[in-house]
Order: C-alpha cells, then sequence, then structure tokens
C-alpha cells in the first residue's frame, strides 16, 4: 500500500501550480493518496514553512511523504534532500532552512541528497523554475508509491551539513520567562510563542492569575500590560486578551474573538521578543 502524499507550498490557490503537482503525483501512481498541508506560507518565508512541519508532523503516521517546496533558490546550487525523521517519516525538500525545527525539535535520523537532473519529471523540458512540480512532487510521488527506496537513493550527506535558520532558545531570568513570537495562528491572530509551558510554570503561574506581558520588536516596546492566565478563550469576555497554552504545548497570547496581531500590528520572528513576569 502507497504511503500518505503531503504536499507544502508558498504557491497558493490562485492558479494552476498545486493542481499540477497533483497531476504530476497521480501521473505517478494514480491510487496515491495525496494530502495539503498548507499552500498559503507567505512568499518565500522558509521560517513558516519549517514551523509548519513542525506544527503537523507529530499527527502524520509513520512513513508518510512530505513534500515541502518553499524554494526562493530555485535553480541555484543549494541541495535538493530527503531526510527521515526519528520517527520514520519523509520530508523531500531544497536544503534552505526548511529542516530546522525538525531537526532542532522532533529529530532527524539520515538525510540523503539527490541530483535534481537525474531526478527529474521527463517533460518537463529546459524549465527551471518549477521544481515543485517537476522534482520534488515527482520524486515525493515515486518514494510514496515505493518506486524508489529511500535508503537506496541518492547519497547520503550529514544531518549536521543540514541548512539551519537561526533560533533563539527562550530562558527564564529571575521571576521571568522571554522568548520570541515564532509564528502567528494565522487566521485568527494569535501568537504563539517559543516559550514551553513547562518553562512557564516554572514561575509558578496559577490559571485565572495575571501576569505582566511585554513584547518588543528589537528594542523598541509594542505592548506592555497585563493579563490573566486562562485555559479557553471562553473564560474570559470577548475582546479581552489573555495567555493560554496553544496546541503544542507552547505559550500563546490572544484577544477573545478579536486579533492580537492586528490590534497591536505585531508580527513575528527572532526580532520579535516576549517576556511574562507576576504582576
Amino acid at each position: 500500500m502507497s504511503k500518505a502524499l503531503v504536499f507544502q507550498t508558498d504557491f497558493g490557490l490562485v492558479d494552476g501550480a498545486v493542481c499540477a503537482m497533483y497531476g504530476v503525483a497521480s501521473t505517478v501512481d494514480p491510487t496515491l493518496r495525496i494530502f495539503d498541508l498548507t499552500h498559503d506560507i507567505p512568499q518565500y518565508n522558509i521560517w513558516e514553512a519549517s514551523y509548519r512541519l513542525r506544527q503537523t508532523i507529530d499527527y502524520w503516521p509513520e512513513g508518510t511523504v512530505f513534500v515541502s517546496v518553499v524554494d526562493p533558490g530555485v535553480g541555484s546550487t543549494r541541495r535538493s534532500v530527503i531526510a527521515r525523521t526519528r520517527r520514520n517519516q519523509y520530508i523531500i525538500t531544497p536544503d534552505n532552512g526548511t529542516l530546522t525545527h525538525i531537526k532542532k525539535i522532533e529529530g532527524i535520523e539520515s538525510v540523503r541528497s539527490f541530483d535534481e537532473k537525474l531526478n527529474k519529471l521527463p517533460t518537463a523540458g529546459e524549465s527551471f523554475t518549477f521544481f515543485g512540480r517537476d522534482i520534488y512532487a515527482f520524486t515525493g510521488a515515486k518514494l510514496a508509491a515505493g518506486i524508489i527506496d529511500y535508503d537506496h537513493f541518492g547519497e547520503p550527506v550529514s544531518v549536521d551539513s543540514v541548512v539551519e535558520l537561526p533560533i533563539i532558545p527562550s530562558y527564564r531570568e529571575g521571576n521571568q520567562v522571554n522568548g520570541t513570537i515564532d509564528v502567528l495562528d494565522i487566521r485568527f491572530g494569535n501568537l504563539w510563542t517559543n516559550i514551553d509551558h513547562l518553562l512557564f510554570h516554572e514561575l509558578g503561574n496559577e490559571r485565572g492569575e495575571r501576569l505582566a506581558v511585554n513584547i518588543k520588536n528589537d528594542t523598541r516596546t509594542v505592548y506592555e500590560n497585563t493579563m490573566v492566565f486562562a485555559r479557553s478563550f471562553a473564560e474570559v469576555a470577548i475582546g479581552e486578551p489573555l495567555i493560554y497554552v496553544n496546541s503544542l504545548e507552547n505559550i500563546g497570547v490572544a484577544i477573545n474573538q478579536g486579533s492580537f496581531a492586528k490590534a497591536y500590528t505585531i508580527g513575528t520572528g527572532t526580532n520579535w521578543h516576549i517576556s511574562f513576569h507576576k504582576a
């Protein structure tokens, strides 16, 4: 039985790019089960592609094949790789930082690099701008269908050689915990931090307590106030901010039935710092 094949890109769904990837995979094996992680990664945002893989991969079974294509360096000298995770899942992607969170948090067992010219869709011709269709969807479908075998495909490379984006770890400093705003819960505008719930609870926080929250963009303070640590959004009034534990068991900040990110023009990345301490 073929393995599940999961696509992630920054292509969007307003044209035929994703549909073409489906077509290539279905031509390789019409019985493949193909799924979408997301195609709404902001253009060229490798960091978010890396994070979304981390957000979802634990909930897919062993053997699942992920194809992640956020590739601003398409056609350049960056490598194409297949990574096998410690849970025996596979990720096919350009080696440009997309594997950062998987490597740091989930763990990568091994990596193989493969030749793009030798593993390109035969009908692709002279094009060097749509590797999502011509190389990654094509190779991912063959791996999921069992046409190629990971252990005998391409060449092994060191896990340490995989390109990583910089990650700033969260930390405790006295009665305060500090971290970064890694990503948004986009549709609702909630802030997802890199502060693990265990680190947060080292402050002795109880639900219903109010904590002081400080958010900075580099050194500029963007937000400073107190808010309640709640179990869920329904525990505060509509329009009221709250601190909560998100689905990855990290600390989040939200407005009940509102967008915190839009209300205070909050962004994401390593230059967005957030801290919590008892009020």
